[in-house]
């Protein structure tokens, strides 16, 4: 190598050194403060792409888990309600056997009557307030059911029926002026009674079956959601370990490099030797 003091040849090639172990330790220090070792496209450009298509699969799902979550608050107060119409559909038809007994007295009779036109009211009272964020499953405002979300992309969706247990409908056909007040009435109030007792039992396990079915999805969402959050974290994530381990390195080498570099740089010292 020639010696000379116009081009210091081994200064240059120490700093070049010195410059790639400069930037490899920030990475590596970049890589430490984010966790991340793709934290960017210019990082990887093909992995920071699959990493964000994922990324967004996740935040599909966590629209789908909130949508499961707001059908299954809907359908638990719908079998709620359900349940508690049924209770009462039980206690009128005992109401209305006790006063299809032709000898009994009218003041007892007109006592089931006003019991029984009690309950009847309550279940009107019930339907109307069987709502969850203003949504109601069993008055017959949806007429085309309740639909929940099931795919990250809104393409597919898990609908629950409409079960309208509302008076003089198709479920509860018992009619809203329903009385007991002769024998006569309460005998066909029995049979009115069983029938819309036997429908409000069905409606409840159809109802039960699409809480069973939002239930299995939200399950599965929730794993699915998990594992493509793992998947992420295994294409970006940073191994710390290995991170800190190469730090300490870089950061000796480093050292080392600037040492190298002072020696290049005295280099040219030498030479005031040679001229004495």
């Amino acid at each position: 190598m020639v010696t000379t003091v116009n081009t210091n040849v081994g200064a240059m090639v120490a700093l070049q050194n010195l410059n790639m172990t400069s930037k490899a330790l920030g990475v590596v220090q970049e890589r430490i403060n984010t966790g991340l070792k793709v934290a960017s496209a210019k990082d990887n450009g093909g992995v920071f792409a699959i990493a964000q298509n994922m990324r967004s699969d996740v935040g599909g799902l966590a629209a789908v888990q909130q949508s499961l979550d707001r059908a299954s608050s809907v359908t638990d107060v719908a079998i709620s309600a359900g349940t508690a119409i049924s209770d009462i559909l039980i206690e009128m038809k005992g109401k209305a056997v006790a006063a299809s007994d032709v000898s009994l007295d009218t003041s007892s009779r007109n006592a089931l009557n006003e019991d029984f036109k009690a309950l009847r009211d309550q279940i009107k009272t019930i339907v109307s307030n069987a709502k969850f964020n203003g949504v109601n499953l069993v008055d017959g405002s949806l007429t085309n059911g309740l639909r929940a979300l099931a795919s990250s992309d809104g393409s597919a969706h898990i609908t629950i029926g409409t079960e309208d247990m509302s008076l003089s409908g198709s479920i509860v056909s018992l009619a809203t002026t329903t009385q007991i007040d002769t024998a006569t009435n309460a005998s066909a109030a029995i049979s009115t009674v069983e029938n819309s007792l036997q429908n409000v039992n069905e409606s409840l396990a159809r109802l039960g079956t699409g809480a069973k079915k939002l239930e299995i999805h939200k399950t599965f969402v929730t794993k699915l959601s998990d594992s493509l959050t793992a998947g992420i974290g295994n294409l970006v994530d940073a191994d710390l370990a290995q991170e800190s381990a190469r730090l300490q390195s870089l950061q000796v080498k480093q050292q080392l490099g600037i040492q190298a570099l002072s020696i290049a740089n005295s280099a040219p010292q030498m030479l005031l030797g040679l001229f004495r």
